[in-house]
């Protein structure tokens, strides 16, 4: 019988105390749903907001999301022995400065500190990210680039900017990112880096059967499972390789993600990467058949019936797992009946070291949800037996940082 363990997944930022720097600019309103999304995570967070920042935000905001009062003084009576700068400082494990006008970055650079943020900045000895925002001029003018260059020598961790159309109306580097980037990066701070050097090739998304020029045969896979497998190996310190079908999710920063439509498609690009790979994943739904015969015209609506002919597609995950140099293989079985059942038969059959089992029949799970529940199936030491994990419904971000740390727990201690 299997062994049968259950865990609860905590918050990836849970207990982190994080101090969040508000500068000023249109940028700003993004930092209200950036606290609260950092509070999703477990983190606690105060918020400390320069005179510009006050001009577009109000401190009241910040203190209803954070549930914290918000520093604007440098010199608050009510603050410990009106020294509040000093008691922040030591508080905070990270400093984060989202949005980092140009005006505070070039402050920074040069050790100045004529308000609270700025004199924080001096007094922490916590690490310090910082997010950029401001006009696509501004940005890439040789002063704020020295700027930039002096903090990042100073150990200073870059976050964006990202590139697009400006409030101003201009369009270039110089938007903030948006509140899920920048949590997953402060988050991916805090992860161990458990993998680093290792060499994750992951599938994600569906795959596209073409039936002729205009059609095809596919499935409900959103992708989110599979891209945020690849997000938290990144954070996990892995050089990662997303294989994704078509879907409508921003490639995660740090990973190199190869584009595919169909099953073959995605069976060559695997193969091509996956000589000097430590570990496979292979989330993608891939369709077990496609068409015998591609029709070269659109296909007419000329009876009530039609028949196609489905020849069976190469199996991926077999194929990895029969390879000489193998990487340690994770796969993935999507069920709706006798979800262990079918799981573990998956497991044995194609010789795999993990599999994660879920009942893409429950409501609000699986396919196209953000939340995804999943039972791990891994094989003992000796091979013969299985034990078992469960890891119950959370966020698939969430869910996917439980998994790779798990994956990498088991891939260490048979691999070194």
């Amino acid at each position: 019988m299997a062994e049968l363990c259950t865990t609860v997944s905590p918050a990836s930022l849970q207990g982190k105390r994080i101090l969040l720097g508000v500068t000023g600019g249109i940028a700003a309103y993004k930092s209200a749903e950036l606290t609260r999304r950092l509070k999703d995570e477990g983190a606690e967070v105060r918020v400390v907001m320069t005179k510009g920042a006050r001009e577009f935000v109000t401190p009241l905001t910040f203190q209803a999301v954070s549930g914290n009062p918000v520093g604007t003084d440098l010199l608050d009576p009510a603050a410990e022995a009106a020294m509040g700068h000093i008691e922040l400082a030591r508080w905070a494990d990270l400093v984060l400065i989202a949005p980092a006008s140009a005006d505070v970055i070039a402050k920074m650079a040069a050790g100045l500190a004529d308000d609270l943020l700025t004199t924080l900045v001096l007094a922490t000895a916590a690490p310090m990210l910082v997010a950029p925002a401001m006009n696509q001029q501004m940005y890439a003018h040789p002063a704020t680039q020295a700027n930039l260059a002096t903090l990042k020598t100073r150990g200073v961790l870059l976050l964006g900017p990202a590139s697009g159309n400006q409030a101003c109306g201009e369009v270039g580097p110089g938007r903030l990112l948006e509140p899920l980037e920048l949590v997953a990066m402060v988050s991916a701070y805090f992860v161990p880096k458990s993998l680093l050097g290792k060499k994750i090739v992951i599938t994600a998304g569906p795959t596209r059967e073409p039936i002729d020029p205009v059609r095809y045969l596919s499935n409900h896979s959103s992708g989110k499972m599979g891209y945020a497998l690849a997000e938290a190996a990144v954070a996990a310190g892995a050089e990662t390789v997303l294989v994704s079908g078509q879907v409508s999710l921003p490639v995660p920063p740090g990973v190199r993600r190869l584009s595919v439509e169909s099953a073959a498609e995605m069976h060559a690009a695997v193969l091509a990467e996956i000589g000097n790979s430590a570990i496979f994943i292979g989330c993608a739904a891939v369709a077990d058949y496609r068409l015998a015969s591609v029709a070269a015209q659109k296909i007419k609506k000329t009876s009530d019936e039609l028949e196609l002919k489905l020849i069976k597609n190469p199996d991926i995950l077999a194929d990895v797992s029969a390879r000489p140099d193998r990487p340690f293989c994770v796969g993935f079985a999507a069920e709706t009946e006798q979800v262990l059942t079918h799981a573990e038969s998956k497991l044995q059959r194609k010789k795999l070291d993990m599999i994660c089992a879920n009942d893409v029949s429950q409501s609000g799970l699986g396919f196209g949800c953000d939340d995804n529940a999943v039972t791990v199936l891994m094989r003992t030491d000796a091979g013969a037996g299985v034990r078992q994990q469960a890891l119950p419904a959370q966020n698939k971000r969430l869910l996917a940082r439980a998994l790779i740390s798990l994956i990498a727990s088991e891939y260490l201690s048979r691999h070194g």
